[in-house]
Order: C-alpha cells, then sequence, then structure tokens
C-alpha cells in the first residue's frame, strides 16, 4: 500500500503592535521586512504544505507584498484574540480549528536567523519519534553547561567550593521559542503546543536569537549581515 505523506501545516502569528520595538515585525533587518526572513524560510521547505499566518495586521502585510497564495494563508485573528495579553495557546487553538492538518508547526517572526535545514532536520527528528512512540510533540531548546545561581545569589547545579570544568556540569536546557512541532491531538490534551511526551531538538545557538529587545534585534543583525558575507 502506498504511504500517504501527512499533511503539514506551518503556523506563523504576526501582530502589529510590539511593546518593547515599536514596529517590529514590520522593521527592516539587514535589508528586508523581519517576518519575511522566517516566511522565506519556510517557503524553501517542500515538506510544508501551507503557511498560515494568524494576524491583526494584513494592511501592514499587503503594503509589504504578501498576500494570500496557493501555500500562504493569511487569517483574521479574532478580535477577542487581539492584544499583548492573549495567551498563544488560544490563538494556535483558532488556527486548529479553521486548519486541518497532521502536523503543525509553530515559530515565530522574531526567530530570523532559523536555517531551512535545521527546521527540516527537527521535523525529521518529530516523525522518528513519534513512529517510535517515544514523544507526542517537539519544541526546540539551546544548551547550556554553565554555573547557574538563583536571584538570592544560590547555586542551583553545582558546588562552588569544588569547581569543575563547566564542559563535565551536567547539561541545562532552555526552551528557546524557536520551534514547535505537535498534532491537534497533542495540542487537545494539554491546551498548549507542548504536549504530554515531548521530545527536544536543540538547535544550534547562533540560529536560535529570538528577537525580545533592542540588544538581541542588535545581535540578529550583525549575525544576519555576518551570513550574507
Amino acid at each position: 500500500m502506498e504511504s500517504v505523506t501527512p499533511r503539514l501545516a506551518a503556523l506563523l502569528p504576526i501582530k502589529e503592535h510590539s511593546e518593547r520595538i515599536a514596529d517590529k515585525n514590520f522593521s527592516h533587518l539587514a535589508g528586508k521586512p523581519l517576518f519575511r526572513w522566517i516566511l522565506d524560510t519556510l517557503l524553501s521547505i517542500d515538506a510544508i504544505d501551507e503557511i498560515v499566518i494568524n494576524t491583526d495586521a494584513r494592511r501592514r502585510l499587503e503594503e509589504d507584498g504578501l498576500s494570500d497564495t496557493a501555500r500562504v494563508r493569511i487569517r483574521d485573528r479574532v478580535p477577542e484574540l487581539c492584544g499583548d495579553l492573549v495567551s498563544m495557546n488560544l490563538v494556535l487553538a483558532d488556527d486548529i480549528a479553521s486548519v486541518p492538518a497532521d502536523v503543525y508547526l509553530m515559530t515565530h517572526a522574531t526567530n530570523p536567523l532559523l536555517r531551512a535545514e535545521t527546521i527540516e532536520a527537527a521535523v525529521a527528528a518529530y516523525f522518528a519519534a513519534t513512529a517510535a512512540g517515544s514523544a507526542d510533540s517537539l519544541f526546540s531548546v539551546s544548551r547550556f553547561q554553565s554555573r547557574f545561581y538563583a536571584a538570592s545569589g544560590e547555586p542551583i547545579n553545582h558546588d562552588p567550593t569544588k569547581l569543575i570544568r563547566t564542559q563535565d556540569l551536567e547539561p541545562w536546557f532552555e526552551e528557546n521559542s524557536c520551534l514547535y512541532l505537535f498534532t491537534a491531538e497533542s495540542f487537545r490534551r494539554t491546551g498548549a503546543r507542548i504536549g504530554v511526551r515531548p521530545t527536544m531538538y536543540e538547535t544550534p545557538r547562533r540560529e536560535s536569537v529570538d528577537i525580545d529587545d533592542l540588544e538581541s534585534w542588535e545581535l540578529a543583525e550583525a549575525l544576519a549581515r555576518g551570513m550574507d558575507r
């Protein structure tokens, strides 16, 4: 029997307002609007059947030359899901209810340096884990082997009196918000993009910059210009 390729939909929420960097998603990073970096990367991946942009800024997207196409669907965000304090899980639930797919890949406009090869490798890791029954979802992480302290100054993962090499410390992993893979069923179980049995996928540090403030913007721009060279 011929195998059926799962339908993969990428969810890319884009809002107009940004608290820390004015007009962030539409400002130019190293020569093009921020949102176009990850969008162009997603468009280059053949395995992605559709890219869904849930937005309250259709007019801004159109001004930057983006409209609905065979692979890009722009969904106007419903009024009750607009605003800076609305949980992203509610936005994702609205997309899942309206966009049928076997698997959903969620990422952000604020992850401009994520490469297609990294996304494809994460998708492959997700399918391998789900086929083995070891996971129902995947989220990306950054690996750290450093000495961490609580705000009180108390050491968390090491003993300062025993100064072992950092490479010998137990690794810790930070959810870096670069990408998530899940199904409608795994989302239903938790009401979130991370399911009951997630697997972690480590993304390269230079690709994992999440633009949240001016400093991270400047870092992403410097890296982007360096990649161009």
